[in-house]
């Protein structure tokens, strides 16, 4: 069947359009909108799947992205005729209303809570607002109709095991192969799971219904609403009175509640509370008290939202609200004491455990808060102990921070989410082992079955806890620096720079990143075989360029590390590299520390087990080499050897470490003619790591590098040579020169 291509942003399918056709993606993504919720097609997934027995759409569809869509003729009576057809069609078909099923029905579940959870809001509000109002002698307001609101009662509601019913079912069919089902059997499961979505989208209209019609009365164009009781309350009582705060953090809350409504309009929202804090400025007595009330405005109470927001029991929140603020209490929060320590790690315990069951929660939820988001991309908990000016400006860059996955930078938040979504597969724990190769163990262990191993493989929300529960906590204590003071929250102790400085940006990296390639133009370049037989090139190796993945870990830090080299065992793959959010370093530095631990990890990993073996030349087994037998090398001087012994002292005898030392020299002072290293060791990281041209041009005259440079030219020119006598056979035979040769060319002249 032929793919029609569509740009993104098409409308594919209007609500009430006629279904004629079941429409398979093939590359792209489309979001399919209903009454009440809103849920996102992948490659592979099917348009019209949920609604074929209708004959007619009830959800629209539109594209995201550029997207390839396949379509087949279809209606409910030819459902099982098509299915009978091709086995894999079936398959992606059942698979994929599945799929969209639990979209639903998730979406479903989260707005019963949400409706339960607004009235309770409202009603409480209330009573809250009227107690203010007694207290300062004010007459209370009432809102017109709020006598009417009653909690939701769905006469219609969903069997509880409606869920269990179609995850067990997806389970089942999944076990077996597409052609052992009857294509009669796919089509009526496909027509009775029609009937289902149609009933689970039937409540969620009546969910939004619901919410909508309780949200007005946070706010409305009217300005009958709890905004305005508050507001105006506040405005009357004045900053100064005790209850002010109160009354701040309250407002703070409802904005929290309202910014999750999508009944409320957002351009009436954002005009509303600009007004109110432009009112709120002129409260104060002066501009440092005003900014104080405005930084209380955004972030009072935040551990108490971020806790309701992560649903963990209520031991666990009051344990974690009891240590954060014993924590807050300590003098010296970098304590090295038993209880400091003991402290610090159960802070770390319940941290981590909160922010799993948050992020989960996330995942499914359109409209994360403010306060979360800071939990999530800083490690935030509370106001008083980030310090307000920073809780503030937190709150302010936390919609807007400046990374960018396509351009390979994440947020640790963005990075679980790609693992959770599939875009990613999870790093290597700190034993090496990859996820497949964890479950395996686990299941030789006992602690899972095979089934269990099956099942566990391809699904992604196991995957991102492999990843939230081995690499996250690891790592955030590596790139925070200081491990045996470290804690997981965000604290205004821990802030030694301004924050705005520190906060490490995409095109901070990306600088970063190009200075370092500027001198060592090849470090990320990987060696592939190229084949084209029928032009007559036979094997071919030549280097393509794969940058790293950059993941920015929730904390103020002052390290990052390099956690692996490639994903899996592609070596085409990139590299994952992570530092603190809040560099406190300096990032070029750092990231030229990682790009040395990258170059010896990838040489080990080419060479496999000779990577020490210097009858196989290669970056590491010649640096072991010198290293290993540098006392006998009689082009050492004995000040060198004195040199290299205190440097390993320093590196504790780590080879690998003194690589890296030596990489940095190479590329801080080396590459801009300041020598720092000896002869061999120059020699080495030379040969492996060589210099940009125009470098190489700039250092010709120096003696230093006259030698190695000598020995470079020759085998580059050599290798420039022999493809200049490829391209010249087959430009006499009138054939073009491969784009991936020509590269290679260019590279090579770099």
């Amino acid at each position: 069947m032929a793919v029609k291509e569509f740009p993104a942003g098409a409308q594919l399918i209007q609500s009430e359009q006629n279904l004629t056709a079941l429409h398979l993606i093939a590359k792209g993504s489309v979001r399919a909108d209903y009454p009440g919720g809103t849920y996102y097609l992948q490659k592979g997934d099917v348009i019209g799947v949920c609604e074929i027995f209708f004959g007619s759409h009830f959800i629209s569809y539109q594209t995201e992205e550029p997207t390839g869509i396949t379509s087949y003729p279809c209606t409910a009576a030819t459902l099982s005729t098509l299915m009978s057809k091709s086995a894999e069609l079936a398959n992606r078909i059942v698979t994929s209303l599945f799929k969209q099923f639990r979209e639903i029905h998730d979406q479903y579940e989260m707005d019963l809570f949400d409706c339960e959870n607004i009235y309770h809001y409202l009603l409480n509000s209330y009573e809250e607002y009227k107690t203010f109002c007694s207290k300062h002698g004010f007459s209370a307001r009432a809102l017109p109709d709020l006598e009417t609101v009653e909690p939701l009662v769905l006469e219609d509601d969903l069997e509880r095991w409606l869920d269990g019913y179609y995850e067990q079912l997806t389970t089942l069919i999944a076990e077996k192969s597409a052609q052992e089902i009857n294509p009669d059997f796919l089509a009526g499961i496909t027509i009775k799971t029609n009937l289902d979505v149609h009933r689970v989208i039937s409540v969620s209209r009546m969910l939004y219904d619901y919410k909508a019609d309780i949200a007005r009365f946070l706010m409305n164009e009217n300005k009958l609403d709890f905004f305005d009781l508050y507001t105006s309350l506040l405005y009357k009582i004045g900053q100064n009175d005790p209850d002010s705060t109160t009354l701040i953090a309250a407002l703070s809350t409802m904005m929290i509640q309202m910014e999750d409504q999508a009944s409320i309009d957002k351009e009436m929202y954002q005009s509303r509370v600009a007004e109110y804090r432009e009112k709120l400025a002129h409260l104060g007595d002066g501009p440092a008290e005003t900014a104080s009330v405005e930084d209380v405005a955004d972030v009072t109470d935040s551990m108490n939202t971020i806790l309701a927001y992560s649903e963990v029991s209520g031991e666990t929140a009051a344990a974690f609200r009891e240590a954060v603020n014993k924590f807050a209490n300590q003098s010296d929060k970098n304590a090295s004491d038993d209880a400091a320590r003991k402290l610090r790690l159960s802070i770390t315990k319940l941290f981590y455990q909160i922010y799993e069951k948050a992020f989960v929660k996330s995942m499914k939820d359109p409209s994360v808060p403010k306060v979360v988001k800071m939990f999530f991309n800083f490690g935030y908990v509370d106001e008083h102990l980030a310090g307000l000016e920073n809780a503030s400006y937190l709150y302010k860059i936390v919609d807007n921070l400046p990374t960018d996955p396509k351009r390979k930078v994440y947020t640790a938040y963005e990075w679980l989410t790609a693992i959770y979504k599939g875009k990613k597969e999870p790093s290597r724990n700190e034993f090496d082992s990859d996820f497949p190769t964890f479950l395996r163990e686990q299941k030789m262990s006992g602690n899972i079955t095979a089934a269990d191993e099956a099942r566990m493989q391809n699904d992604t929300k196991e995957k991102m806890l492999f990843e939230m529960r081995n690499m996250f906590p690891t790592v955030n204590k590596i790139t925070f620096g200081r491990v045996l003071s470290f804690c997981p929250i965000f604290s205004e102790h821990n802030v030694l720079k301004d924050l705005a400085d520190t906060l490490v940006s995409v095109e901070k990296v990306e600088e970063a990143f190009q200075k370092i390639r500027a001198i060592d133009f090849s470090a990320y370049y990987r060696d592939v075989i190229y084949t084209n037989p029928d032009i007559g090139i036979g094997k071919e190796s030549i280097g393509i360029e794969v940058l790293p993945d950059i993941v920015l870990m929730p904390n103020v830090g002052t390290r990052g590390i390099a956690w692996q080299e490639i994903e899996g065992r592609k070596r085409t793959t990139p590299a994952r590299m992570m530092v603190s959010i809040f560099q406190m370093e300096d990032l070029t530095n750092i990231l030229v520390r990682l790009t040395g631990d990258f170059r010896w990890e990838m040489c080990k990993r080419v060479q496999g087990a000779r990577w020490n073996d210097i009858s196989e030349a290669s970056l590491t087994s010649e640096y072991f080499d010198y290293i290993q037998f540098y006392r006998k090398n009689r082009e050492l001087s004995a000040d060198a050897k004195d040199k290299i012994k205190l440097s390993m002292q320093k590196a504790k005898n780590s080879y690998k470490e003194m690589f890296i030392r030596d990489y940095e020299a190479w590329i801080l002072y080396e590459g801009t003619g300041s020598p720092r290293l000896n002869k061999v060791s120059r020699g080495i990281i030379f040969t492996y790591c060589p210099f940009s041209k125009e470098i190489r041009t700039r250092l010709a005259a120096n003696p230093l590098y006259k030698e190695t440079m000598s020995r470079y030219d020759v085998k580059l020119s050599q290798k420039l040579h022999h493809y200049d006598n490829v391209f010249q056979k087959l430009k006499n035979t009138g054939t073009p020169i491969p784009k991936e040769l020509q590269a290679q060319y260019e590279y090579l002249s770099m």
